[in-house]
């Protein structure tokens, strides 16, 4: 069932909910340039486990409303993950991925009396590659002008993820695309993410991140992929000194988008991990 939270600025964001309201909210917060589908995988399988799933569309994103001003810092983010918390009214546990999993580390720091039972970063850390973030913001930034398939914009795709398999059925990607009056196909995500302060939001923010993952009393886990672009072993390490409470697990093979790549296991270490640290009675 899909829903829509009120949030800042009066947007409202998309949302997919899975499983009895009953159950222990997980949140779960894709990363720049995906949508809540990416979580479709795992939303199944914490709500069989009990949880009940809500998978966002960020703020200029999917079918969530995008930013008149073009307010795409990591605070107007934060902002929204807190809004979003507050509706659910109870504890909730967050699940992130890159921007995602940044963006829900910043909110506990900004916001400490959120209710919120337990983090999983996906993927990200305060420090990462450089590289890695810049291959991100070019594949984003390229094709302004659109597509003239589905087909075409597969083949971006393919490109830009040479280790997955090209799929035949690209119903799918309908989804990550907008059919506009031209009759091309454009990316879901605002082409002015990254023009509303989201890079510079992030740089200044790295050292209030490193802070709130060191004093947070909120269940911690970082999930790697061990051949991540974007979050190296060194990064990971750097991470668990400053946090050294935290969790730390690696998926093998999976590059920087975990779930996409190896979701059975990356579900399993997710469920663990809550059933581990959440009382759900």
């Amino acid at each position: 069932m899909t829903v829509k939270f009120n949030v800042c600025e009066g947007l409202k964001l998309a949302a997919d909910v899975k499983g009895a309201w009953t159950g222990h909210p997980v949140l779960l917060l894709h990363g720049g340039g995906q949508t809540r589908n990416a979580w479709k995988g795992t939303g199944r399988v914490l709500a069989y486990e009990g949880f009940f799933s809500v998978a966002v569309d960020l703020r200029g994103h999917g079918e969530s409303d995008w930013s008149p001003e073009a307010n795409y810092t990591l605070d107007a983010y934060a902002a929204d993950i807190a809004a979003i918390v507050r509706a659910l009214g109870r504890k909730v546990a967050i699940v992130g991925a890159s921007l995602g999993g940044l963006a829900s580390l910043h909110t506990i720091g900004k916001s400490p009396d959120l209710e919120c039972s337990a983090l999983v970063l996906v993927d990200v850390a305060p420090k990462t590659r450089a590289t890695g973030r810049h291959r991100i913001k070019e594949f984003m930034r390229a094709n302004p002008g659109g597509f003239a398939s589905v087909a075409e914009a597969a083949d971006s795709v393919s490109q830009y993820l040479p280790h997955r398999p090209r799929p035949s059925d690209l119903s799918g990607l309908t989804k990550n695309l907008r059919l506009k009056k031209d009759g091309r196909y454009y990316w879901h995500w605002d082409p002015r993410l990254f023009d509303g302060g989201l890079t510079d939001s992030i740089n200044e923010a790295r050292e209030g991140l490193e802070l709130s993952a060191a004093t947070t009393s909120v269940p911690l886990l970082l999930v790697r992929g061990t051949n991540s672009e974007i979050v190296s072993e060194e990064d990971a390490a750097a991470f668990r000194s400053v946090a050294p409470q935290a969790e730390y697990v690696e998926v093998p093979s999976a590059h920087h988008m975990v779930a996409g790549d190896n979701n059975d296991i990356f579900s399993r270490i997710v469920v663990q991990f809550l059933n581990q640290h959440i009382d759900r009675i």
